[in-house]
């Protein structure tokens, strides 16, 4: 495929193809590179910053949003998040007719990725392959071979690293005001939307694919792994999530992982969770697209189960003080991640807490959420609000897939003006005088006396005579 060739040259060069792409500006983007906790306070970071995201307007109803959480490395995240965009961007999107054939056409996009990715490891196996015929002795243990070959060894670990990297990914497509989400692996997609008492009502639309995910060990039950083995673990393999595109090293090399070794097919896929589509209408109010990151954070900060409704009254908070979605999502990550910090820096002395966090990505998608401060509008929002105070309610719902968050008294979101075309002509005459001249603003008279009086005392400066 033209696309595939465009997309691995792509990938060769520091700068991406998508960099030209036009891009939404009803969106905000928020991020934190990873941190370890040192007791001196210096910043530190552990890995290179692995998110990618994207937030793109291919036309007046066709936008691409998504954001990929990378892990051993960035590899997979940057190819993944250029090839789905390559596919999307180049699709007969709009042409589809039906709900399900947008789905389809999702669910295609991810397996094309995830077998273009794959097809680009073939130089990496080859070489791995090599290095063991050739360089390593035949007999040597890997014992042996680390201790009289480290530097041959050090190349095999770096290209396992290589074909280990992976990516969670979420991603939201909206076509002719409809929204379709899809996900694998914990990066979580919410909806805020607005109930007919004006209540924020928070719906997670992706599903985390992790193990804590009853569906998901189920799942695993049916090809023979026993999921009592992972009551007490948090990893699959050598990775998190149950889903995810990329790493060849737990999916087609399963059988070298002790607890994976009995499955009969692969434990670890990468078929999208696909929601859609969601009529945008004057309810819907934002669209949160965010790493595992950013609302793992929380969970450990606060030790709450209603994190997704703590983060979307952040972002509700800082609609209200920022000036651009930007600063919005910002502020939002800016936040969280002090909170993390400082929960941990007093709890440090309990060694269970793990002395680090995560990279954090964050987009935010405005619908018609009114921004008092807002230095400019990008676009004419989709919706007019009236002069409206937002009541302080709270849902006792407990479901994981629609809760509502407390606003707290809003003041006004915005003014419209109600001036009549006739009242604003009439406010504009009455500063016009008999000789159908506006009125002055300025007095001048002082000047031009104090000027006169010079000009007789000879006083003038030079060039004013």
């Amino acid at each position: 495929m033209n696309n595939l060739k465009v997309q691995q040259n792509s990938y060769k060069n520091s700068e991406s193809w998508t960099d030209d792409l036009p891009i939404c500006k009803n969106t905000g983007i928020g991020f934190s590179t990873n941190q370890i906790y040192r007791e001196d306070g210096h910043p530190q970071e552990e890995h290179p910053y692995e998110d990618y995201s994207c937030h793109f307007r291919f036309s007046d109803d066709f936008y691409w949003y998504a954001v990929f959480d990378g892990h051993e490395g960035k590899r997979a995240a940057d190819f993944c998040s250029q090839r789905m965009t390559a596919d999307v961007l180049f699709s007969d999107i709009n042409e589809k007719q039906s709900d399900e054939e947008v789905r389809d056409f999702i669910r295609q996009a991810f397996q094309n990725v995830e077998t273009g990715y794959m097809e680009t490891l073939g130089d990496l196996f080859a070489e791995r392959i090599k290095i063991q015929c050739n360089d390593i002795p035949e007999g040597l243990s890997t014992y042996e071979a680390c201790r009289k070959m480290p530097e041959v060894m050090k190349k095999i670990k770096d290209l396992n690293c290589e074909l280990a990297s992976g990516t969670a990914a979420a991603v939201a497509l909206i076509s002719k005001n409809k929204l379709y989400v899809a996900n694998v692996g914990n990066c979580r997609v919410l909806l805020c939307q607005t109930d007919a008492n004006s209540v924020l009502k928070v719906v997670q639309l992706s599903i985390d694919h992790d193990l804590s995910n009853e569906d998901e060990l189920l799942r695993l039950s049916h090809i023979g792994i026993n999921p009592r083995l992972f009551q007490h673990k948090s990893r699959l393999g050598n990775q998190e999530n149950t889903r995810c595109l990329g790493n060849c090293a737990v999916k087609g090399e399963y059988k070298q992982f002790d607890d994976l070794a009995v499955a009969s097919q692969e434990p670890v896929i990468a078929e999208p969770d696909i929601h859609g589509g969601i009529l945008l209408d004057e309810s819907c109010r934002f669209l949160l697209l965010m790493t595992a990151g950013l609302y793992k954070s929380v969970e450990e900060a606060i030790e709450t189960d209603k994190v997704n409704q703590y983060i979307a009254q952040c972002v509700v908070e800082q609609f209200r003080e920022q000036a651009t979605l930007t600063g919005v999502a910002q502020a939002v990550v800016d936040k969280v991640v002090r909170l993390h910090h400082d929960w941990y820096m007093s709890n440090s002395c309990n060694k269970s807490r793990t002395p680090k966090r995560e990279d954090i990505t964050l987009v935010l998608r405005n619908f018609n959420f009114p921004m008092p401060n807002a230095l400019k509008s990008p676009t004419k929002p989709t919706v007019q609000f009236s002069t409206t105070i937002l009541t302080n309610q709270i849902s006792n719902s407990d479901s994981s897939q629609h809760t509502l968050t407390n606003l707290n008294t809003i003041s006004t979101l915005s003014r419209t003006n109600t001036t009549s075309s006739s009242e604003a002509k009439t406010e504009v005459e009455d500063d016009i005088g008999p000789d159908q001249k506006i009125a002055p603003y300025v007095d001048f008279d002082d000047f031009y006396k104090s000027f006169d009086m010079a000009k007789r005392d000879g006083t003038l400066p030079y060039g004013l005579a």
